[in-house]
């Protein structure tokens, strides 16, 4: 089921383009194009064979299978390289990655232009739904973005590829990373590198949330030999450069830090706080405080299925849409916390808490935020493969399919 999955994935990538890519496909390995009714079966088809068969992989560990880790990587690499050469499928995210970084490639400001002012073809494969919006990433996106931008020239498609091929690498380390260190290399390669699911949604779908992902790995890693005060600092910096590529990656700081408050090493958590700050600062600091701006305006975004649509609707018709979305934005965290330490419990009681207490939040915010996302749940997925077993995790995916299943169209005909 797992290889039908992804070998389905790869269909809809090659029959570009269809109801589920970009419109702008991958020129040397292209099949006749899908009619789109055809395309979404496929992908429907594709998410639900790789939940399936991602659940059967993990119960077949649980009941003692134990494949080579080796083996797995090599697998999982095979599928990530086929697939990070197609054309991006279930979201146009990639086409306003590569807008973003044609604008700054061109040494405008992505934070006060949009894609619609960019124009040209860019701008036309950019989702109609984000066509006059500023982007929302961190400055870190935006130099990644602007280097591939810089090599794909006027040619979207060659810029497109270049943000695939680099995100495919940064997945692998990643999973290269977690086999390294997780206490179960087999259940680590078995939730990454080998997941069919996460390769569909992260990989086939290019999402920079790959980004932050490695750098959680990266900081939980340095946490755990946290010994010397400069560990701190280099826990600090990662933080930071993870929010300088998604500002989410906030969550991460906030769960890495509670633990050490809880336990009363208010040094350890001023020093990874301080170091965070100043890492931010600087990264903003070279556009200004405006391109805050676009974020403050997406805050108030809210998709389905998040728990917040039906709410939303109704508060807009009895209260207004001001006071729905400030009702809003003051009761999801609330209950994302809440959420939080509930989950927080359900972690096995031999994980590491600074590993459960960062997972737990940011399973707790794909699940409660209103504005929510498949590939959002990189951070949990890459968090989860350093515990051991658990229902969580089974929760965990089919949460990520349920959300893939509702978001796969490429952007085509999408409304916010």
């Amino acid at each position: 089921m797992s290889a039908a999955g992804i070998a389905l994935f790869g269909l809809v990538g090659a029959s570009a383009p269809n109801h589920n890519t970009l419109r702008a496909p991958i020129t040397w390995l292209r099949l006749p194009a899908m009619p789109d009714t055809v395309s979404a079966a496929v992908t429907y088809a594709a998410i639900a064979l790789s939940c399936l068969g991602t659940l059967g992989m993990l119960n077949a560990h649980r009941q003692g299978w134990s494949p080579n880790p080796r083996l797995l990587f090599r697998a999982g690499a095979l599928a990530v390289l086929v697939v990070a050469n197609l054309t991006p499928v279930g979201s146009s995210d990639m086409a306003s990655y590569a807008a973003y970084g044609r604008i700054a490639a061109l040494g405008g400001d992505p934070y006060s232009t949009t894609p619609a002012q960019l124009g040209g073809a860019y701008a036309r494969l950019v989702s109609v739904g984000w066509q006059n919006t500023p982007s929302v990433y961190g400055p870190v996106a935006t130099w990644w973005q602007a280097v591939a931008a810089f090599v794909g020239g006027d040619r979207p498609w060659l810029t497109i590829w270049v943000l695939m091929l680099a995100n495919a690498a940064v997945f692998l380390g990643t999973g290269y990373l977690l086999l390294r260190t997780a206490d179960d290399p087999v259940r680590a390669g078995l939730l990454w590198i080998a997941n069919p699911l996460l390769i569909g949604v992260l990989v086939a779908g290019g999402h920079q949330d790959t980004i932050v992902a490695c750098l959680t790995v990266g900081a939980i890693h340095f946490v755990r030999r946290a010994t010397r005060w400069h560990h701190d600092l280099v826990v600090g910096g990662l933080v930071g450069l993870a929010c300088g590529v998604k500002i989410s990656a906030a969550l991460l700081g906030v769960g890495l830090a509670w633990p050490l408050l809880r336990s009363g090493a208010w040094r350890q958590a001023a020093r990874q706080t301080c170091a965070a700050t100043l890492a931010l600062a600087i990264l903003y600091g070279v556009y200004g405080l405006h391109a805050l701006a676009p974020l403050s305006a997406a805050s108030h975004l809210v998709s389905t299925p998040s728990l917040w649509a039906v709410f939303d609707r109704l508060g807009t018709a009895f209260l207004g849409p001001r006071a729905a979305a400030t009702t809003t934005s003051v009761l999801w965290p609330i209950l994302m916390l809440a959420l939080a330490w509930a989950l927080r419990r359900r972690v096995p009681a031999d994980t590491p808490i600074v590993v459960a207490a960062p997972f737990a939040l940011a399973f707790a915010w794909i699940l409660t935020a209103p504005w929510t996302m498949p590939w959002y749940a990189a951070v949990a997925w890459a968090l989860a493969a350093l515990f051991r077993q658990g229902r969580l995790t089974q929760y965990l995916i089919v949460a990520t399919a349920v959300l893939a299943l509702s978001h796969n169209s490429g952007g085509h005909g999408w409304t916010r």
